[in-house]
């Protein structure tokens, strides 16, 4: 398995005491310390890969932002914050889920894995959110399909947040298929089982708070599982949040580490059933930083090993 990532999106820094901080990635990167990857850095997103999500106004409209926050931090919405490091390290997060498509489409590796910050899928096309400024599983989604020529590319999203942003853009392609299990109601208050995009190519599987592991699993495997099968997508692409887990102060789907093994597992093996096992993860959320280790671990482990 690949592993793209880049010390600079360690110099990403919100305020003390923000939930989405350096620490994370850190616990991520150490957990993985003695696992065997081959280790790439991640590079810079070009602004072509950034601009089939975001327009170039969105995009050109950062810049102010970029240089007002290499003297002080600077506040784009209410849970999202920019510093000194964060242009290179949100540019860098966006390249590694690109970079890691071209990987895997080359032949390179059937398996990748992006261990980066700021997370994406919060993101509009349009709209800082929830951490999010560009996101990233998005642009390796529309770069698989127009640089790669992908008729279908799938995306699992089961960080228990819901991933508005990633359903905004399946609902304008239908050759993206957003598959999303999460808590609900929960920030950011959307994904509602009703929403079905284009050609039924958005499956939301909302949960309630307390859920745990048998529940979400039966959302998996009758409501995920059986649309990725009828979608049978050339490439899958995983927004790997851990903030489902038990111990994460941000919600209360009450997940165990073995829960993400399974999905692993599970996700591997759909993958090798329509996709030649081409897999691409990239990390979302998870707050709990021991439970965030863990469970990164135990997903990525159970795909090496599937």
């Amino acid at each position: 398995m690949l592993l793209y990532t880049h010390p600079s999106m360690l110099n990403h820094h919100p305020p003390r005491g923000h939930a989405e901080h350096a620490g994370r990635l850190q616990a991520v990167l150490d957990a993985l310390e003695d696992m065997h990857f081959d280790r790439r850095e991640a590079p810079l997103a070009e602004k072509s890969a950034i601009e089939r999500v975001h327009p170039a106004r969105y995009v050109e409209a950062l810049e102010p932002a970029f240089a007002e926050s290499a003297a002080s931090l600077v506040r784009l919405d209410p849970d999202t914050f920019i510093s000194a490091g964060s242009r290179e390290a949100i540019y860098r997060a966006a390249g590694a889920a690109v970079a890691a498509v071209d990987a895997v489409m080359a032949g390179e590796d059937e398996m990748a894995f992006c261990a980066v910050r700021p997370p994406g899928h919060h993101a509009e096309p349009e709209a800082v959110m929830g951490f999010c400024i560009f996101n990233n599983v998005a642009i390796a989604a529309l770069h698989a399909l127009e640089h790669h020529n992908l008729a279908r590319v799938a995306v699992v999203d089961f960080d228990v947040h819901h991933g508005n942003g990633t359903q905004t853009v399946a609902e304008k392609d239908a050759r993206v298929m957003f598959c999303s299990t999460h808590q609900s109601p929960l920030y950011p208050g959307t994904g509602y089982a009703s929403e079905h995009g284009l050609d039924h190519n958005v499956v939301n599987a909302p949960l309630p708070p307390g859920a745990g592991s048998a529940a979400w699993r039966a959302a998996m495997e009758q409501t995920v599982l059986p649309a990725l099968d009828a979608f049978a997508p050339e490439l899958i692409l995983v927004s790997a949040g851990f903030d489902a887990h038990k111990a994460d102060p941000l919600a209360q789907m009450e997940l165990e580490d073995e829960d993400f093994a399974w999905a692993g597992r599970t996700l591997r093996q759909v993958s090798l059933r329509h996709c030649k096992g081409k897999l691409v993860s990239t990390l979302e959320g998870g707050y709990d930083l021991a439970a965030l280790a863990r469970s990164a671990s135990a997903y990525l482990g159970a795909l090496q090993r599937a």
